[in-house]
This record gives C-alpha cells, sequence and structure tokens, in this order.
C-alpha cells in the first residue's frame, strides 16, 4: 500500500505542479553481488547449493517469476531520466523470461554441481502465519519498450553464471 501511494503522490505532483516524475516498478532485479540477507531467492539458492546445503522453497515452488538483470534495468532507469516524454508515468522495468521457484533451484543447482537437495517449507512454517503470494508476477514491459525500446538483453542462464562466478 505505501508503494502505491508514493506513486499517487508523485503523479500528483507531477499533475498539479509540473513536478517531472517518473514512476518506475522494478520487478526482480538481480545480479551479482547481491545479498541474500533480505530475503532474494538467486543469492540464497546459489549460496546454499554451493555449500551443498538444501534449496529452502517457500510455499509450493510453483510460483513464477520473472528475473530481470541489474545492468539492464540501470540502463533503462537512465534512458527514463533522459526522456523528455517519460514523467507523468508509470514504466516497469524487468525481464519476460518467466520461471517457477522449484524451475530456478533446479537450475541452479544443476549450474553449480551441487548434491543440494530441495526444502519445501509452508509459508506458516516459515513465517508463524499465513501468507498470501502472488503465484504470477509477470510485468509488462509494453510502455518502456514504445518509450524507450526497453528490450531486456541478459537472461536468467547468463544471470546465474554471473551470480554464481562471483560468490
Amino acid at each position: 500500500c505505501s508503494k502505491a501511494i508514493d506513486e499517487f503522490l508523485a503523479l500528483a505532483y507531477h499533475q498539479e505542479f509540473g513536478l517531472p516524475t517518473v514512476v518506475v516498478r522494478l520487478f526482480n532485479t538481480v545480479g551479482p553481488r547481491q545479498t541474500g540477507q533480505y530475503g532474494m531467492v538467486i543469492p540464497r539458492f546459489v549460496e546454499r547449493a554451493l555449500r551443498n546445503e538444501p534449496l529452502i522453497i517457500h510455499g509450493t515452488g510453483k510460483q513464477a517469476r520473472c528475473f530481470g538483470y541489474v545492468g539492464d534495468i540501470v540502463d533503462a532507469l537512465i534512458a527514463l531520466m533522459a526522456c523528455p516524454q517519460a514523467p507523468g508515468r508509470v514504466y516497469n522495468l524487468g525481464a519476460t523470461e518467466e520461471m517457477t521457484i522449484e524451475g530456478l533451484a533446479d537450475k541452479i543447482i544443476a549450474m553449480t554441481g551441487s548434491k543440494s537437495q530441495k526444502k519445501l517449507v509452508s509459508y506458516e512454517e516459515a513465517y508463524g502465519r499465513p501468507f498470501d503470494d502472488m503465484m504470477r508476477r509477470i510485468p509488462c514491459l509494453d510502455r518502456a519498450q514504445q518509450l524507450i525500446g526497453y528490450q531486456p538483453r541478459t537472461n536468467l542462464d547468463e544471470i546465474l553464471r554471473q551470480v554464481i562466478a562471483e560468490k
């Protein structure tokens, strides 16, 4: 809710006072040197796989996500800031290559040559309370593609290779 209110306020200031605001929604931005400390799944999975520890999957593992490379996202942010037509709109930035969390775990285990197993943990067990999670979180990139030609350039395999090499 706080993100939605911030977006509303930014757009209201743009309309009311002409403040050049660009609202960007980032979808699972990942890359080397990212920490798993705040729940980011790729660095957590890679670190555990490299130690041959179980990869903890919250929920069913069927949740689908897209992972955008930080370099692609930064380039798009710079392009949006430099574009005179960008203010006053909301843009999604991320990737469109859809992957389930369980599929991500399988891919990381294979790419690291790990002996890790997958371990499913219910949300109630993980968080001590019921938890609602979106089963699919896939960004619509049309607006950014139309305005600045945004197209994710780095696929998930390359992202994972870079993250694994950095660990």
